[in-house]
């Protein structure tokens, strides 16, 4: 039987993908990633730049306004997410699984601080990138999505990934190590946004338009 609302799926299916990935990086941002001695940058690095490629197929296909509303909603899902991972941590636990309660502790007892962190940046940086991306698509009258994806993208990894690293690390890791998280991320981003995020974004939005 044939479907009668891809488009709808279609819609659901992504908005789903964006809050999971979104969760996924905010998670793995714990972790930081020394690069040879030369700089850190936290895990969550590899994962987000999806977000960003969400964001574009969502614009492209759906608008700004629409993409605005499962980007608040995204937002929303992280909140929650951050106030029941720290009620977790406030819940007594018997003494036969104290280790496993201080591993949860150690990990979601930072997670208050990225989650502060990743929600601010989150909101500001994907906020610019659909903007952008529809700006761009307006003055290309609607030509060369690579340039859109890539273009919005430069300017939303920028303000994302300072305001990120400025509140999440700033106080915990050398001055000097700031600057090059920030600049390191913003340039594997970019990296994995033009290599491989443009291209799925080629792919899902050439899916999603053959299928509704």
């Amino acid at each position: 039987m044939r479907d009668p609302y891809p488009q709808n799926r279609a819609f659901v299916v992504m908005t789903v993908f964006m809050v999971t990935f979104y969760l996924t990086a905010n998670v793995m941002a714990v972790k930081l990633i020394d690069v040879g001695g030369v700089t850190l940058f936290d895990a969550g690095t590899v994962v987000f730049p999806i977000t960003y490629m969400l964001g574009d197929v969502f614009t492209e296909m759906w608008g700004f306004r629409t993409t605005r509303r499962v980007i608040w909603l995204t937002f929303a899902c992280q909140a929650l997410f951050t106030l029941f991972a720290w009620v977790g941590v406030l819940l007594p636990a018997p003494p036969e699984t104290a280790e496993a309660a201080e591993a949860y502790g150690r990990v979601f007892s930072f997670v208050p601080r990225i989650m502060a962190a990743s929600l601010t940046a989150f909101l500001a940086g994907e906020l610019v990138n659909a903007w952008t991306f529809e700006r761009i698509k307006h003055r290309t009258h609607g030509r060369r999505l690579w340039v859109r994806t890539i273009g919005s993208s430069l300017f939303g990894f920028a303000i994302d990934t300072s305001l990120f690293v400025l509140i999440a690390f700033a106080g915990t890791v050398p001055r000097s190590d700031i600057v090059s998280m920030i600049v390191i991320q913003i340039g594997v981003k970019m990296a994995i946004e033009a290599f491989a995020s443009t291209p799925m974004a080629y792919a899902l939005i050439r899916y999603i338009r053959k299928k509704v």
